[in-house]
């Protein structure tokens, strides 16, 4: 089993930086793949983006992509959610999830494992 333990999350004006941590205890997570998803009140939990076990393959939304960048220390059982050029409508509480396998998946189901969520609002 692994446990997932966001932290990072908190108040910033657009335009600033969040970086958002994912650690993971209970096994070692280098061999699971990880995903970043988010969910705005009345809205559905959508995909931000997700990694390989190892790193080597990345997905980003659209919407956050050249903004937002997702890394893996697998040394410190760490997930790390770098978020730059903030904008209002990033503004949701944040989920790390992982999934017992080498491959990412863009779908939250795929996922087994989730942390508890982090707010991050983002002022105009």
């Amino acid at each position: 089993q692994v446990q997932l333990v966001e932290s990072g999350g908190g108040l910033v004006q657009a335009g600033g930086s969040l970086r958002l941590s994912c650690e993971a205890s209970g096994r070692s997570f280098s061999s699971y793949a990880i995903g970043w998803f988010r969910q705005a009140p009345g809205k559905e939990r959508d995909i931000v983006a997700a990694v390989s076990w190892n790193g080597g393959n990345a997905y980003y939304a659209d919407s956050v992509k050249g903004r937002f960048t997702l890394s893996k220390d697998n040394a410190k059982n760490t997930a790390y959610l770098q978020m730059n050029s903030l904008k209002p409508e990033d503004t949701a509480v944040y989920y790390c999830a992982a999934r017992r396998d080498p491959y990412m998946a863009t779908m939250w189901g795929y996922y087994g494992y989730w942390g508890q969520g982090t707010q991050v609002t983002v002022s105009s």
